[in-house]
């Protein structure tokens, strides 16, 4: 929140501890509503991901890093059905993988992008149009336009991959990969410091196996820039009840949990939007995976954090 300039000797020690205070004062004036998908409204997030994983495989070690950046941009459209209803569209991608020494990188945003095996897939992911429409008291998506185009529009890039693409671009996946972009929103009874409340997610991603979290939120209070709200959150892996799905093996059985799970989001009341969010996930455990009628267990530990930051200019543009 701006809070205007000061000059000379306005900037004494009093007026420091006035700067302080004021943001968090303000705050408290404003009611918690949504407000980030009205009509015509527009906002963009930055969604970085950084996942550290290795695994042991037959007495080696493989390590994979991972630096995944998504660039989105939200609109709000006209409210439909009593649902808040808002467009997202990815539009850049930053991504660098090693596995093993092996590297894959691609950047939306570099004109002078080398081609690589996922240089297609990407271009067509940034053309993706997706329209959720959003229940305004559970915060929850009754449903997704744009999803069956989705998955054509990366199908074509590898037509094998269609039916795994289905499976793991379900509507009901797209659902949960969305919430958690407003999931530390309070529910209209949780809105004083120290209050707490859970939520529970699914997500089905066919043969690759299902991940249920349950999130753990406490109110902390006013912070600087908003309110800000502590998340713990659990994690459980499920291996798939289905076969492979186009995929070169299958996990026939896993004990995969997260050892540790905590972060913290700011809602901004002005805005009515969550304005920033970090979360630490480590897995452990072990999964059997079978290749070519050979089942080899594989030992897995993971740290993956994620940081999200809203904005209201294009962040795209500057970064060019």
């Amino acid at each position: 929140m701006k809070l205007g300039r000061w000059y000379g000797s306005m900037i004494t020690l009093a007026g420091a501890a006035l700067l302080a205070v004021l943001p968090a004062f303000a705050q408290q004036g404003e009611k918690w509503e949504w407000k980030a998908f009205a009509p015509k409204s527009e906002y963009y997030q930055e969604l970085k991901t950084d996942t550290t994983q290795t695994m042991k495989v037959m007495g080696q070690d493989v390590k994979q890093t991972q630096e995944q950046t998504f660039f989105i941009k939200w609109t709000g459209q006209e409210p439909k059905d009593k649902a808040l209803v808002v467009q997202q569209k990815i539009i850049g991608v930053n991504m660098k993988i090693d596995i093993g020494g092996v590297n894959i990188a691609y950047n939306s945003l570099d004109e002078k992008q080398a081609n690589n095996p996922m240089t297609d897939f990407f271009k067509k992911l940034l053309e993706a149009d997706l329209k959720l429409h959003v229940d305004p008291e559970k915060m929850v998506v009754k449903k997704i336009e744009g999803q069956d185009e989705l998955v054509k529009k990366l199908g074509v890039t590898n037509p094998q991959m269609e039916p795994l693409l289905k499976s793991i671009l379900s509507e009901e996946a797209l659902k949960q990969m969305a919430e958690p972009t407003w999931g530390a929103f309070p529910p209209a009874d949780k809105t004083k410091k120290g209050d707490t409340w859970t939520k529970k997610s699914t997500l089905n991603l066919g043969p690759i196996g299902t991940y249920d979290t349950e999130y753990k939120y406490t109110l902390e209070g006013p912070d600087k820039g908003g309110e800000k709200i502590k998340i713990d959150a659990t994690l459980t892996y499920s291996p798939p009840k289905d076969k492979a799905g186009g995929l070169p093996f299958q996990i026939k059985s896993a004990t995969l949990k997260s050892k540790e799970g905590t972060g913290h989001a700011i809602f901004d009341k002005a805005k009515g939007r969550i304005e920033s969010s970090t979360m630490t996930m480590k897995l452990e455990g072990t999964l059997d995976i079978e290749v070519g009628g050979m089942t080899t267990t594989v030992e897995l530990s993971q740290t993956q954090t994620a940081t999200v930051r809203s904005m209201d200019s294009d962040p795209t543009k500057t970064k060019k």
